[in-house]
């Protein structure tokens, strides 16, 4: 049992010593420019979540595509008459359109405040709607660190080896979020938010077709729950329907879905990597067993991952629109 206290204690040491908050970020940045940012931000996030649930999802992973492409800077929020933005890679074009009109919605909210207008960031507003979506969805409520300009570059090769793979295994994983600072507990925290995601069948249909030669499905895959994705997405079929990360709780942002990996229902290999490599699987039982460590994991890893590539003084500015530059 000494190397399970040791795990834990080592596990709790890492909220205590947190890295040093960018020079550039801090909470309530805009107490005396726009003192009421997050309340006019909550709010239209708020209505467009009641409107459709894909709200969340949907502005949780335009979230962390911007941060991991080109460092949180809204960037891939930019749109090109050529096609050539970010959000025109092959590996963006799949976000929600609801996570872009979130952020629209609440630009234009935060503009009508006469105090605020053209005054908070794009970035900024899309940092705060993601710290609102994982609440509304029952995830924890944290403290958004804010100061972020809006980046002036989105090109759709800069996506190209900056996003993980679903083929991805724990060497790979690891190799892409310490290249942004971020520890294996964060990738595993941060892989949480599969918890209210949704992928489509092109991403994960070699699991459970044409494998590996003398096996069609793969074998850390749940059978029963191989055989119900066989059923949503039949070999010839729709590759865009989409399918429910987690089974179990689709709606809910809990720890359901570590005890799904801990089953054999990872929709990615990506994911049931986490639980079948033996160097990550105490923190997915970890996780999976306690509800309160894994969501202030989440909460220290989205405040790790909102640091990444911050923009300051002549590296960005503040779009009037978040679709364009100035």
């Amino acid at each position: 049992m000494e190397h399970v206290h040791l795990f834990v204690f080592t596990f709790l040491l890492s909220f205590i010593i947190l890295p040093t908050v960018s020079a550039h970020l801090r909470q309530n940045y805009y107490h005396r420019t726009c003192p009421n940012v997050e309340s006019i931000v909550r709010s239209a996030v708020t209505k467009k979540f009641q409107q459709t649930f894909v709200t969340a999802s949907g502005t949780l992973r335009l979230f962390f595509h911007d941060c991991f492409v080109r460092g949180c800077d809204a960037s891939v929020l930019l749109t090109s008459p050529e096609s050539m933005a970010e959000k025109d890679s092959p590996d963006d074009i799949s976000l929600a359109g609801d996570g872009f009109d979130t952020v629209i919605k609440a630009k234009a909210a935060v503009d009508l405040d006469p105090m605020c207008r053209n005054k908070v960031s794009c970035a900024d507003i899309l940092a705060m709607a993601t710290r609102d979506v994982v609440a509304l969805t029952g995830g924890p409520s944290y403290a958004v660190e804010l100061g972020r300009l809006d980046g002036r570059i989105s090109t759709k090769a800069s996506v190209k080896h900056n996003l993980p793979n679903p083929t991805f295994n724990l060497d790979q994983l690891n190799s892409m979020f310490a290249f942004k600072g971020l520890t294996q507990t964060d990738m595993i925290a941060l892989s949480g938010a599969h918890t209210i995601g949704f992928s489509h069948c092109g991403k994960f249909s070699k699991r459970i077709y044409n494998f590996q030669r003398g096996r069609a499905v793969d074998p850390t895959l749940n059978a029963t729950y191989s055989r119900q994705l066989m059923q949503m997405c039949p070999r010839i079929v729709d590759p865009r329907i989409a399918i429910n990360m987690d089974p179990i709780t689709p709606q809910l942002f809990d720890n359901v879905y570590y005890k799904n990996l801990q089953q054999g229902k990872g929709l990615f290999t990506s994911d049931q990597s986490l639980f079948t490599d033996l160097r990550s699987r105490a923190t997915v039982n970890l996780f999976a067993a306690n509800s309160t460590a894994f969501q202030q994991a989440f909460v220290v890893a989205i405040t790790k991952l909102g640091r990444v590539g911050v923009k300051t003084g002549n590296e960005g500015e503040i779009r009037r629109d978040c679709s364009a530059v100035n």
